[in-house]
């Protein structure tokens, strides 16, 4: 009875110390390279085709959307300007004739 308890006590603090040792160590260790390397990878293909893709479509969009109305707009000014000086200059010469 005596050994078996032994053999019992033992063998539970061994496998306490020893597992305990050897999950922390390895399943640490595999966390830290797995997850390390899972986020790097996962994380950085995220980033790169979201966010390429959220700049490409939203700022060229933007930018092209902006770059047109702003291009319009100064067109549509300087037309009606340049209207307006010709419509001016012909009435000034209709007056003078």
């Amino acid at each position: 009875i005596n050994t078996h308890t032994y053999i019992r006590t033992y063998v539970h603090t061994y496998i306490r110390t020893y597992v305990h040792t050897y999950i922390r160590t390895y399943v640490h260790t595999y966390i830290r390279t797995y997850v390390h390397t899972y986020i790097r990878t996962y994380v950085h293909t995220y980033i790169r085709t979201y966010v390429h893709t959220y700049i490409r479509t939203y700022v060229h969009t933007y930018i092209h959307t902006y770059i047109h109305t702003y291009i319009h707009t100064r067109t549509h000014h300087i037309f009606s300007f340049s209207l307006t000086v010709v419509c001016l200059c012909l009435v000034a010469r209709a007056l003078r004739l």
